[in-house]
């Protein structure tokens, strides 16, 4: 089930391999629009604000342990293109010696922690109990959230995206239906909701691991398997901690913007919690390019096809633009009817906001693409710094509205954010590649003919 990025034409395997994980993180995004839809329809507009009034922590922690599986899965991919595959069954057994320690931390800082977090964040007395509920409930299940996205993380390493699409069909379809059970039948709140999630993917993390047993002898570990170095197990803790502090880097700017909008009322937490989620499901496609580009440049560095990495970057940069203006055309002519779905139609000025904040940042989402495509790249070749950079200029930025900006320019300022936040981190990932580029181009000077692909002087030129 495993399939080589290392041999074929560079865009149509890249594109190939982003489909399943367009589909499977549209499947993710559910998740959160199914709890939305039915927090907001089924308890109310206060209910569905104090979701999004959590949502900074919860990309926190949960942001975290995305970002962790994701680098703990680089060495892996490595090892599988160099044809390794002891050197992959250690990585991937390092990787999930750093996993556990990561689902124990978040469990104990997200069910001890979340009161006072959400204090400090400032959110409105009438939706602290049930921010807090929600948290609490959401990460008793860390070790559920964590091997979910380990495994898939792992799987997609060895070139198959599509089996971690499969689980997360289950889990979001589970999801939906254990939401709707547990706040319509059972009454449990929006405790119910996260306890939906948690149920869906300990589910899919079940199955996930009786595939690996019967289907998928790669993956299979054994008792020598464990027995991994100081430095594999360095090189897995560098690379997941790494990318998991980006990622919890940028949760913390998310954070400090939330407290800025909370100062704004109900209202505009509201229609930020609801052009979130439409936003986060717009961008979908535009984030798959951008983990498929971690898994091919990640497999052709361990295979050291420099060429192929060039062109591959150069090729899909064009297509992921192209595909960000459609998007951000769309969002901003549909987006609105998209939120009403949240909201009713009765919440006009929560509409009416939403929909602002849809219109700037769907016409910036081609800065947002290439974000995705060099950051994801550049940490394929194994740079931790630079990504780490990029999540502190992000940080600054949305530091800058939620305390500044926001008081000045009120709902104006939240709209701005975003787009703010992917230019300051664009900069520093856009330097790091020119750098990378000529790094590649001196180490494959003279190109050989790739998979009966060859590149003209033109191409090599652009590329």
């Amino acid at each position: 089930m495993s399939h080589n990025l290392t041999v074929g034409p560079p865009v149509r395997l890249i594109v190939m391999f982003t489909l399943p994980l367009l589909l499977g993180n549209v499947f993710q995004q559910l998740y959160a629009v199914t709890d939305s839809i039915v927090v907001g329809r089924m308890i109310g507009v206060e209910a569905l604000a104090a979701v999004g009034a959590s949502g900074s922590l919860q990309f926190l922690l949960v942001g975290f342990a995305m970002g962790a599986s994701a680098g703990v899965a680089i060495p892996v991919a490595r090892a599988f293109g160099a044809h390794n595959l002891p050197r992959m069954r250690r990585a991937v057994a390092a990787g999930a010696t750093i996993s556990v320690g990561i689902a124990i931390a978040i469990f104990l800082i997200g069910t001890l922690g979340s009161g006072t977090l959400l204090t400090w964040m400032g959110t409105p007395a009438a939706l602290m109990d049930d921010a807090r509920t929600f948290l609490t409930v959401l990460f008793s299940g860390a070790v559920a959230t964590v091997a979910f996205n380990f495994l898939s993380a792992v799987i997609r390493a060895l070139g198959d995206s599509r089996t971690p699409l499969t689980f997360l069909v289950v889990a979001c379809i589970l999801n939906g239906l254990l939401v709707v059970a547990f706040i319509g039948w059972f009454h449990m709140g929006v405790g119910g909701a996260a306890l939906a999630t948690i149920v869906a993917q300990a589910i899919s993390v079940i199955l996930c691991l009786i595939l690996i047993q019967r289907r998928m002898p790669e993956l299979r570990l054994h008792r020598e398997d464990w027995r991994f170095s100081s430095r594999e197990l360095g090189e897995a803790a560098r690379f997941g901690l790494t990318m998991g502090f980006q990622m919890s880097v940028i949760a913390i700017g998310a954070a400090i913007l939330q407290f800025g909008i909370n100062q704004l009322g109900t209202d505009a937490v509201a229609a930020f919690t609801a052009a979130m989620r439409v936003d986060q499901v717009a961008v979908t496609p535009l984030a798959s390019v951008g983990v498929a580009m971690s898994t091919y440049v990640a497999q052709n560095r361990g295979a050291r096809q420099w060429w192929r990495i060039r062109v591959g970057v150069f090729r899909t940069a064009w297509l992921t633009m192209g595909l960000a203006v459609v998007l951000g055309a769309t969002i901003s002519i549909f987006g609105t009817n998209l939120v009403r779905l949240f909201v009713g139609d009765a919440q006009e000025q929560v509409v009416s906001m939403a929909h602002q904040y849809l219109v700037v940042n769907g016409t910036l989402y081609v800065i947002l693409s290439l974000l995705f495509l060099l950051r994801q790249s550049v940490q394929g070749l194994g740079d931790t710094l630079t990504p780490t950079l990029a999540g502190f200029m992000e940080l600054a930025a949305r530091a800058l509205v939620g305390l500044v900006l926001i008081e000045q320019l009120g709902w104006t300022g939240a709209v701005i954010a975003a787009p703010l936040a992917w230019v300051g981190a664009l900069i520093p990932v856009a330097i790091a590649w020119a750098v990378q580029r000529r790094r590649l181009i001196r180490e494959s000077a003279t190109p050989s003919e790739v998979d009966s692909l060859t590149p003209t002087r033109d191409v090599q030129r652009a590329a």
